[in-house]
């Protein structure tokens, strides 16, 4: 396997991604929406090394926190929702171009294809009324068009079509499949291959793909700001191959060192199924995997070459940009993840009708700092401290009732960030050497809140870990009673397990490694 020090880093000695004759002086503001998704919280650092300004309108601001370019000078973070204009035109004022990142990916609800073409309808009225707005981008999918589109490949149609309904430019990047560590496609593919020696598929293992790699969608984003004949263009993007995903299966395959998968592609598998399918092997959601299943069924190659001839680039073959991908997973340098834009609701309102709280308090010889680093660990491949095995019984649980369960895992080994995704948990709290809020994801009658806070000085800590869950009716009284008994095992040991991990771990100024991984 090839290892890299930066997936966004090309192999083959291509130019660097940005290049270096770009003007560092200011180049204008940019608005990034999406910027807490995959590719928007790539685009925004590349865009700042590029020289430009960048505003971000995001629902949650504290989402983007942790986020190594938030601090930055020429970077504005503003609160906005793409569903009320005014909030849009505010976010678009001064800006002289913008990215439009923002597409539902959650296929259950009738409406999602209405809600995306709402919000486009109103981002155009808004660069429309906007006097310094010259272009707007918007990154689509590849795809035939006709009859046949699935309803996902639809969407980002119609989408297109709103946004350049404004008197706005618009230029249109379409791209198929993107590969790069964190992202849905290669989630996807990574976990078939290798949980499932053997693989009963539907027909769209047949169905020819022109993989990207993520390296090299960025660059194009970028670029196109720079090379005017883009203006009002739409652009087929892929990489320099076509394979069917059984292909990429077997490339996948080779590259994670794995021995021969065997693939009996089956008529019957229809999308729905197919989506089922995808939830109960990969980390994915079968809301997420619908749409991503029913796109499978149409062909995505490029149909033109004129986005290689106004923007060429090294493209990146598919077994360079797995390879790529597979080494930052490795090096635990995951810069965004396909969980990172999931929602973050406030905390449930507690008050009123009845809450079952376990509350559990340890005393621990180490310093706030430290318990808290301990704390922080928990989950992904580092398991939960204790009760392991019940842990993944109930992940294999919610697994089976449509909820996430622990496939998941975690971004980063060591470190979380608000809005981070944690097994079938999410980070909505967090204060760095006092506290750690976590919000169940879980299929679950009712809600819960897990919550760690931190007491004490350089050499002693008070951990309290609370545990609330406020029941939905019967069903969730009933479910409460029915885990009480295991809350021993498991919260008793978490705690306990803390204070261990806590108590032996190196000084943080010379501890580099994460602690070693659970093999579940």
């Amino acid at each position: 396997m090839i290892q890299t020090d930066a997936e966004n880093a090309p192999m083959r000695n291509p130019p660097p991604l940005l290049r270096t004759d770009r003007t560092t002086t200011n180049r204008g503001t940019i608005l990034v929406t999406g910027a807490t998704g995959y590719i928007g919280g790539r685009l925004v650092p590349r865009l700042l090394e590029a020289g430009y300004r960048v505003r971000c309108m995001v629902r949650s601001p504290k989402k983007l926190q942790a986020r190594s370019w938030a601090g930055h000078p020429e970077v504005d973070i503003v609160a906005g929702d793409l569903d009320d204009l005014g909030s849009a035109e505010r976010a678009l004022d001064g800006c002289e171009a913008a990215y439009y990142l923002v597409h539902s990916m959650l296929a259950t609800g009738s409406d999602y294809a209405e809600h995306d073409r709402r919000l486009a309808r109103n981002f155009a009225r808004a660069a429309a009324a906007t006097p310094t707005m010259k272009r707007i981008v918007y990154l689509g999918g590849l795809g035939e068009t006709g009859a046949g589109l699935s309803e996902h490949l639809s969407s980002r149609r119609e989408v297109e079509r709103e946004l350049a309904g404004g008197s706005v430019p618009v230029t249109t990047l379409r791209a198929a499949m993107i590969i790069g560590s964190g992202s849905a496609s290669f989630e996807i593919l990574r976990y078939l291959v290798e949980r499932l020696p053997v693989m009963v598929t539907p027909r769209w293992v047949q169905t020819e793909s022109q993989p990207i790699a993520v390296s090299n969608v960025l660059e194009y984003l970028v670029r196109v700001l720079e090379v005017e004949e883009t203006t009002g263009r739409v652009l087929d993007i892929g990489g320099p191959e076509v394979f069917s995903y059984r292909e990429l299966m077997r490339i996948m395959t080779q590259a994670l060192g794995l021995p021969r998968r065997w693939i009996v592609p089956v008529p019957v598998l229809t999308p729905r199924l197919s989506s089922l399918w995808i939830h109960l092997v990969t980390p994915l959601s079968h809301r997420i995997a619908r749409p991503l299943a029913e796109g499978l069924r149409n062909r995505v190659v490029c149909e033109s070459r004129l986005a290689r001839d106004l923007m060429p680039q090294t493209l990146l073959t598919v077994r360079e940009a797995i390879d790529a991908a597979i080494g930052q997973v490795e090096a635990d340098s995951v810069e965004t993840s396909w969980t990172d834009a999931g929602p973050i609701p406030g905390d449930p309102d507690w008050a009123g009708g009845k809450t079952f709280v376990d509350r559990r308090v340890a005393a621990i010889d180490a310093a706030p700092d430290d318990v808290f680093r301990a704390v922080c660990r928990i989950g992904g491949g580092n398991g939960w401290y204790a009760a392991d095995l019940l842990w993944r019984i109930r992940g294999w649980i919610d697994r089976l009732f449509g909820g996430p369960g622990l496939r998941r895992g975690r971004r980063d080994s060591a470190k979380l960030a608000f809005g981070d995704a944690l097994d079938f948990w999410r980070v909505t709290g967090i204060e760095a050497g006092r506290r750690l809020v976590l919000r169940a994801e879980m299929k679950l009658p009712g809600e819960a809140l897990l919550e760690f806070e931190i007491a004490g000085d350089e050499r002693r800590s008070v951990l309290t870990q609370t545990a609330r869950f406020k029941p939905h009716g019967l069903a969730g009284l009933l479910y409460w009673a029915a885990v009480l008994p295991f809350h021993g095992f498991v919260f008793r040991g978490m705690i306990r397990g803390i204070r261990r991990v806590a108590e032996t771990l190196p000084p943080a100024a010379v501890q580099d490694e994460p602690a070693p991984a659970k093999t579940p």
